[in-house]
C-alpha cells in the first residue's frame, strides 16, 4: 500500500492575511526615518549612477584594458552587490583571469540580502574552494557583497587570505546610503536589525582593504571607507558605485591588491 503525504497548505484567508501583514510591514519600513547622524551622497551623484548602464557600449570605443600578468595565481571569489547578479561582475572576472588568476562565483545568483542560510552557503562555498585548490581564497565583495565577504572571513579566517570591499557600507550607521529604504522594502527587515548576528564594523582577522570613492552616489564615503581598526587599509578610487563592478580603475585596483598579497 502506497502512503501519500499531503503537503499542508494554509487556508486562503490565512495566506491573504499573511501577505497583507508582509506588505504593511514593508510600507512601515519604507516610511521610517533615518537618524540625525546619517550621511548620504548627493542626489546629483546618485543620478549620475544611471550612466553606468552605458558602460558596456562605451567600453567598445576605448582601447582594450590590459591587466598586468600576475606573479602568482590567486583564487578569487566575487560577491555581487544588493539586488545584482554575478553577471554584473563578469567583465572583472574575465580580466582577472586573463591576468592569470582563478575566479569563482559566489554560487547564489542574485543577492537579495543576508540570511543565515545565505551566510552558511557562502561559508561552505569558500571552504570548499579553499579545500579544492589547496589555497586560501581572496574575497572581493561589491557593496553588500563586501558585508558578506567580511562576515564569512570572520567565521572562517583559515580559508580566507584577504578581503577586498568595494563601496561596502560596513561602517558608521546603516542609514548612510541612498538605498536603505529600497533595501528595507525588498528584504522586509530594518537595516538596523538584519536576520543574522553580525558586528559589521568589526574587522575580520585577515588583511582587509576597503576601496571607496568620492564619486560614489549610493554609499557614503564615511561608511565605505571606515575607520582605522575597522579595516587594515582604505584605498580611494574615482569611479561611481556601479563602476566598482566593472570600471577599468576598479579592476586594476583589485588586480594590484591581489599582487600585493604574499603567497
Amino acid at each position: 500500500m502506497t502512503v501519500v503525504k499531503l503537503k499542508y497548505r494554509a487556508p486562503f484567508a490565512e495566506r491573504v492575511a499573511s501577505l497583507g501583514d508582509a506588505v504593511m510591514r514593508r510600507v512601515r519600513l519604507f516610511r521610517s526615518q533615518p537618524p540625525d547622524n546619517a550621511a548620504r551622497p548627493s542626489q546629483a551623484l546618485f543620478l549620475a549612477e544611471s550612466l553606468a548602464f552605458a558602460e558596456p557600449v562605451l567600453r567598445k570605443l576605448r582601447a582594450p584594458l590590459i591587466v598586468p600578468q600576475a606573479s602568482s595565481r590567486k583564487i578569487v571569489i566575487l560577491v555581487p552587490g544588493f539586488a545584482t547578479h554575478p553577471m554584473r561582475m563578469r567583465y572583472m572576472a574575465e580580466k582577472l583571469e586573463e591576468a592569470g588568476h582563478k575566479v569563482k562565483r559566489w554560487g547564489m545568483g542574485f543577492n537579495f540580502g543576508p540570511t543565515e542560510e545565505n551566510f552558511d552557503f557562502l561559508a561552505r562555498r569558500v571552504c570548499h574552494v579553499h579545500e579544492r585548490y589547496g589555497q586560501q581564497v581572496v574575497l572581493v565583495g561589491w557593496s553588500l557583497g563586501g558585508i558578506f565577504a567580511r562576515e564569512v572571513a570572520k567565521r572562517h579566517p583559515e580559508c580566507v587570505a584577504k578581503v577586498i570591499t568595494m563601496g561596502s557600507p560596513f561602517s558608521h550607521t546603516p542609514y548612510s546610503n541612498n538605498v536603505w529604504r529600497m533595501y528595507q522594502l525588498i528584504t522586509g527587515h530594518s537595516v538596523e536589525r538584519p536576520p543574522v548576528e553580525a558586528d559589521l564594523a568589526a574587522k575580520p582577522p585577515v588583511e582587509t582593504v576597503a576601496l571607496w570613492s568620492a564619486r560614489d552616489g549610493v554609499v557614503s564615503v564615511r561608511s565605505a571607507r571606515g575607520l582605522a581598526g575597522e579595516r587594515d587599509r582604505a584605498r580611494a578610487l574615482r569611479c561611481t558605485h556601479m563602476g566598482f563592478s566593472n570600471s577599468s580603475e576598479a579592476i586594476l585596483a583589485v588586480a594590484d591588491e591581489l599582487e600585493m598579497l604574499e603567497t
